[in-house]
């Protein structure tokens, strides 16, 4: 891509080398540990499911059945692989009779290393079958019915209940929606198991389960073929489920998933240690299933202000980049967030916005970049929002974004509505249509307000990328430099769930993802 910013490249490099450099210092942290999130994952993705008689999952029965007995240093895949070659019986009739009392995994004789895994890899490699065997299935669809145009019109539902969901979903689709993302029930990040079965009943959003994800897929499937469009799904593996969530979704062939490295520490207080340790297999599981992450940038602007802290956007960017590549995502699956959050009584402030829209597409020009909408400064007046937002999808248009999620006319107010959702489609097809090429016949003035405050944002953050570099991404979050929140090493939710690796440690799904064709 040309470069319409005269964007310093060594800076660019600069920026992105530093980047580098704090990946692989966090992932030989990451490599050393494992959580219980992670091995609960193992066990889902080997065939464990479903829930004891008092509603606890099985995955979390197992796992934490390991923990007690001091062996889960080793991983839930040992431990499966060598009681499937104890009994012969399945992981799933396993992780029953351990539930009930009728097994304990850790007293059983340890058969051979190389048996546990041959017996592990067998069940491993069916599962990483079908998932791939998704990933085609998403394929054909796009390749038969055909999908929308970029920027893809990304919209929400959230009403707790998850056939209500479907049928807005549905309503949504047929009126020029490509994507369709299922706002989580407020707080399930913070739960340390993942519910079970179809819901009805959630606070400002639907629970993520399995089954929730199979509902709305077969909902989502049946409304593309009407409307003639493959119609994405989209949730949410932040929190302490993320990988989880991930293989969740993978099986059930999502095609989106809010994935951000560093947000749940900074806000939901998450514990550092486990968010970064959850991410990594989250992320290998979203790249090896073909599912665009989309990560949490937008959410520094909710804390910090956009015109001061802009350069922070681009920080995270460029750390979650990396923490990606690190993962096996490619670029063309990562959606790199940004927002349009400065306040509209700045003068000059849709420049601004535009100067970084168009330095977030020429840095990372491969990346299916998520657009979010303005919030913070909305204040009911739907007249203006309305205004707001189509300034948003302006400045989307005209610097070539990819994931649009629209502003609603009606935010600061309530949920939306089906009509205030028909609405915000209306206006972004308008401007989208309207405005196709715009961009493609524009070029900046030189060492103008847009070029200037593109270069400014850019050397910021390559001098805060030097200092993270410098100064350890653990300790630039315990003094609070990233969004303004301050973490503790040991602090915030889930650093008991979090377990040195032993030496007979394995996880066949990273071996494969990573190491397997897509």
């Amino acid at each position: 891509m040309e470069s319409k910013l005269n964007l310093d490249k060594g800076l660019i490099e600069k920026a992105r080398n530093s980047a580098r450099s704090i990946a692989e210092d966090m992932q030989t942290f990451i490599d050393k540990h494992t959580t219980v999130t992670v091995e609960r994952t193992v066990a889902r993705l080997l065939g464990v499911d479903g829930v004891d008689d008092i509603e606890k999952p099985l995955p979390n029965v197992l796992v934490d059945h390991i923990k007690e007995g001091g062996g889960l240093s080793m991983g839930v895949a040992y431990w499966i692989g060598n009681a499937v070659a104890n009994t012969g019986k399945t992981p799933q009739e396993i992780a029953e009779e351990v539930s009930i009392g009728e097994l304990d995994i850790i007293k059983l004789p340890i058969v051979n290393g190389e048996k546990i895994r041959e017996e592990i890899n067998k069940l491993a490699v069916e599962m990483v079958k079908r998932i791939k065997k998704n990933r085609g299935t998403r394929e054909d669809f796009i390749n038969n019915i055909g999908e929308g145009t970029k920027p893809y019109l990304y919209v929400i539902v959230a009403t707790g209940n998850i056939y209500e969901d479907v049928l807005q979903a549905q309503a949504a689709a047929r009126q020029g929606a490509d994507i369709i993302a299922v706002i989580r029930t407020t707080a399930q990040s913070l739960l340390d198991y993942v519910p079970y079965g179809a819901t009805t009943e959630g606070f400002g959003g639907t629970y993520a389960t399995q089954e929730n994800f199979r509902i709305m897929r077969r909902a989502l499937d049946e409304a593309g073929e009407e409307v003639g469009r493959y119609i994405r799904l989209c949730n949410y593996c932040s929190g302490l489920c993320m990988p989880e969530i991930a293989a969740m979704g993978a099986m059930e062939r999502l095609d989106v998933m809010l994935n951000d490295a560093l947000y749940g520490i900074l806000f939901r207080d998450i514990n550092m240690q486990r968010t970064l340790i959850d991410q990594f297999f989250s992320r290998v599981i979203n790249g090896f299933a073909g599912i665009i992450i989309n990560t949490g940038e937008d959410n520094y602007l909710t804390t910090a202000d956009a015109v001061e802290e802009a350069h922070t956007v681009l920080a995270s960017q460029f750390i979650n980049e990396q923490f990606a590549l690190k993962a096996g995502i490619p670029e063309e699956q990562m959606g790199l967030g940004h927002a349009f959050e400065i306040n509209p009584n700045i003068e000059n402030g849709f420049l601004w916005e535009l100067a970084q829209a168009q330095m977030a597409r020429e840095i990372f020009s491969r990346a299916p970049l998520k657009y979010m909408p303005p919030t913070k400064f909305k204040t009911g007046n739907i007249f203006k929002g309305h205004i707001q937002d189509a300034l948003f999808n302006m400045v989307a248009i005209m610097t070539g974004q990819s994931l649009q999620l629209l502003g609603m006319l009606t935010e600061a107010i309530h949920t939306p509505f089906l009509h205030d959702r028909a609405l915000s489609i209306e206006n972004a097809k308008y401007i989208f249509g309207n405005m196709r090429n715009l961009g493609d016949e524009i070029e900046y003035k030189k060492g103008g307000i847009i070029q200037n405050r593109a270069a400014e944002v850019l050397g910021k953050s390559a001098l805060m990328l030097e200092e993270i570099e410098k100064e350890g991404l653990f300790n630039i979050i315990e003094h609070g430099k990233l969004a303004g929140v301050k973490r503790s090493f040991n602090g915030g939710k889930g650093l008991d769930g979090v377990i040195v690796k032993d030496d007979k440690y394995f996880n066949p799904f990273i071996e494969l993802m990573l190491g397997g064709e897509k």
